[in-house]
């Protein structure tokens, strides 16, 4: 390491290690997607039956917001969203780099935004004691996996950012492979 500047090897770390705590987030957020999955299959099963799960809506809604929001961070650390790169295919490596510099810093901002502003609501909802239509779930539960996937979705933006950058300044080739 070289006064206050990351090593490559220092970010290659921190980016396994977030990668590896992203895919246990990720993993728990898809146990709320099967969890859901599995409510609506055994109401809908019951229906013949004139029975019915009390509060089944209330619970898939709980799930898919863990499903979605806890899969994010890793679906950023892995590069598993959907993209079209046949440009930058073409690109110099450290133009290309640049641009996924640019592209991790703007998803970083939109994470913080919605951090920020879920937080907010998220404030707003647990002050007034709003609660699901339901169950009576406090409304602040289906904000956790919203936050907690926003904040570390920031983090894993952030860091494939600085990686890009870095890659862009000192010549690597595509970024987060060579850090």
């Amino acid at each position: 390491m070289t006064g206050d500047r990351p090593s490559g090897a220092t970010l290659a770390r921190l980016d396994d290690l977030l990668t590896r705590f992203a895919r246990i987030v990720a993993l728990l957020g898809m146990l709320g997607l099967g969890g859901a999955m599995a409510v609506t299959v055994v109401d809908v099963a019951l229906r013949p039956t004139d029975s019915a799960i009390f509060g089944v809506v209330d619970l898939v809604q709980l799930g898919v917001m863990a499903a979605a929001w806890l899969a994010i961070p890793y679906a950023f650390l892995t590069d598993s969203h959907v993209s079209v790169d046949l440009l930058a295919q073409s690109l110099p490596s450290r133009l290309s780099a640049l641009l996924r510099a640019l592209g991790a810093g703007l998803a970083a901002g939109l994470m913080a935004l919605i951090l920020i502003y879920g937080w907010q609501a998220a404030a707003q909802q647990a002050q007034f004691g709003d609660v699901s239509q339901t169950l009576g779930l406090p409304k602040t539960w289906y904000w956790a996996p919203l936050l907690f996937g926003a904040a570390l979705s920031l983090l894993a933006t952030l860091l494939i950012a600085i990686t890009a950058l870095l890659a862009a300044l000192q010549g690597a080739d595509r970024g987060r492979e060579q850090a």
